[in-house]
């Protein structure tokens, strides 16, 4: 399976780290990690792994071959293990912008290192693929402000603060505002 409509390759690498259109055998690893970090992700409610293999069968599978897909997702893998997931959601192909998405292993987010280590290379793979192999114009992030380490790693790699949304959402009883970062195509350096 790939998005070879679109893509050159079937999968990215940079120093030991790869992404490759989202395998079938991750989703149950991708599920427990969804479940386990609700606050902040948009997800409100546990999912099972019918609701899993289900979303997996109708909207990436199938969105591997579709012209023109609303969302491209892939398998984030480290020395070959699948570490997180992520791609580009709410893909708007006439204005040629993409919405970022990424999620890792909770064990790799108690360790700041390790998380700034992991999603600056997501960041930068994805990157590659919007604006080099897609010729897209922006990529844009919607982060809930209380994931201040998620921010500074977003704005070291060149996205920029363009907007908050105030108390946007509410996280166990308490509303918090969502911030929209941006990168533009002109901004990267190939």
């Amino acid at each position: 399976m790939s998005y070879s409509n679109y893509l050159n390759n079937t999968s990215y690498s940079l120093n030991g780290f790869q992404v490759t259109p989202m395998r079938e055998s991750d989703i149950y690893l991708i599920k427990d990690w969804r479940n386990a970090q609700l606050d902040v992700l948009r997800q409100t409610k546990l999912i099972s792994n019918e609701d899993q293999s289900n979303y997996y069968q109708s909207v990436v599978k199938s969105s591997f071959e579709k012209e023109q897909p609303s969302i491209m997702l892939f398998s984030f893998l480290h020395l070959g293990e699948c570490i997180g997931y992520g791609g580009l959601t709410n893909i708007h192909w006439q204005d040629k912008r993409v919405e970022l998405s990424f999620l890792v292993n909770p064990v790799h987010t108690r360790d700041p290192e390790i998380y700034e280590r992991d999603f600056k290379h997501f960041i930068e793979l994805m990157k590659e693929i919007t604006f080099k192999e897609l010729g897209f114009n922006r990529i844009f992030t919607e982060t809930y402000d209380i994931r201040e380490k998620h921010i500074r790693i977003l704005e070291s790699c060149g996205f920029i603060l363009e907007g908050r949304m105030r108390s946007h959402v509410c996280i166990n009883g308490i509303f918090v505002d969502s911030l929209i970062h941006g990168i533009l195509n002109k901004d990267y350096e190939f």
